[in-house]
């Protein structure tokens, strides 16, 4: 049998009648908008992040735009970003009006690098030309950022600090999550995902009220908050008082329905992924360039087993040869890519991100992946000799 590269089927085996028959209780009572489902899992949600507010949305690419929306970013901002991520958490950055500016990374987590945070956004205020106005750190690979460090430059320069946690929400620093350190958490429901549904959604949690009402406002089509409806004395419905430009992102209830469920077991899975990676690194330790290195105090969630390997390309190759699947996160920066290299400002170094790039690569993986078959991939992975 084929090893996936994220085996859903043994979490569906565990949870999947449960799963049903919450998708057929929202089938039969037909509200699939904004159902009572969905309220749920954001008061669930909220409650296993420590937050006082959780936002669901179509999916992680809009729930960090909601965020910046609801900050008021927009032309002439500049926020900065890791160099070496994922293209939604600089793409939603345009489509505010402002500019992402891309910041190396640290080379032992592949997150933000808080010296050179601070650099790039002196060098910025200092040009002119874009006014610093946030930070958006990722929790790349599942391991948080280092956000003491970021919240110490973040406070210098008076900026917010954003946490993109869509591969790692539910990791923690000293048993706190990064909500503790950011103005908001957003994360995203891809079926991959740690924490996924069965299609696209995604999340925002906050503590701060002004913010929440806000979003609440661009998530369906900039409608009236309670605020605008009393200072403007409308007297209809709120949606058809639409007092900002705003967008449509609403969580399907039958995916908060799923996420209901996910949620119950997510916890657990944590614990999970912690075991099977700590036998990946000790199996594959001195074998490869390098395996995953995760922070004293710090506790990933695993959405990647990424390891380097000088000939990258060749152990993909190889791999494939013997049925193991395998991925390349990221093979070209940000900074790099056609659609974004006009995004100069900042003008630093970015050449961690650039190597790190041409070495990564994702090993299979999930919390139930079993000892046979991680032992047939790590056997794979050490018959290379290119």
């Amino acid at each position: 049998m084929a090893i996936p590269f994220i085996d859903l089927g043994v979490q569906r085996e565990r949870i999947g009648a449960k799963i049903e028959a919450n998708v057929l209780k929202v089938i039969k009572h037909g509200a699939y908008i904004m159902g009572p489902e969905v309220k749920t899992f954001e008061a669930n949600m909220a409650a296993f992040a420590g937050a006082k507010h959780c936002l669901s949305c179509a999916n992680g690419t809009d729930a960090i735009e909601l965020i910046l929306l609801g900050l008021g970013i927009g032309d002439g901002d500049a926020v900065f970003v890791p160099a070496f991520t994922f293209v939604a958490t600089a793409e939603v950055v345009p489509m505010t009006g402002a500019e992402p500016v891309f910041v190396d990374i640290q080379g032992d987590t592949y997150n933000i690098d808080p010296v050179k945070l601070d650099a790039a956004i002196a060098s910025v205020a200092a040009e002119g030309r874009l006014k610093p106005a946030a930070i958006i750190a990722v929790d790349l690979f599942g391991q948080a950022a280092d956000y003491p460090a970021l919240a110490e430059v973040a406070r210098k320069h008076g900026l917010p600090l954003i946490c993109d946690s869509a591969q790692g929400f539910g990791c923690t620093i000293d048993d706190r999550q990064p909500l503790e350190w950011c103005v908001a958490t957003a994360t995203s429901f891809y079926p991959a995902k740690p924490l996924g549904c069965y299609g696209d959604g995604g999340a925002v949690v906050t503590n701060d009220d002004a913010l929440m009402e806000k979003m609440i406002s661009f998530r369906v089509h900039g409608g009236a908050t309670p605020t605008d409806v009393a200072t403007m004395n409308f007297e209809h419905e709120a949606k058809y008082l639409n007092v900002r430009v705003g967008m449509n992102s609403r969580l399907d209830t039958i995916q908060a329905a799923v996420l209901i469920e996910k949620l119950e077991i997510f916890g657990e899975e944590i614990e999970l992924r912690q075991k099977v990676a700590a036998r990946y690194n000790e199996l594959l330790a001195g074998k490869v360039k390098s395996v995953p290195f995760v922070k004293d105090g710090y506790v990933s969630t695993w959405a990647q087993y990424t390891i380097e390997h000088d000939n990258r390309d060749g152990l993909q190759a190889h791999l494939r040869t013997l049925g193991v699947p395998s991925a390349v996160y990221y093979p070209i920066p940000l900074h790099q890519q056609p659609g974004y290299s006009m995004y100069t400002a900042g003008g630093w170094d970015l050449s961690v991100s650039e190597a790190k790039s041409k070495t990564v690569i994702s090993l299979p993986f999930s919390p139930y992946l079993d000892e046979a078959t991680q032992d047939q991939i790590v056997a794979a992975v050490t018959s290379f000799n290119g």
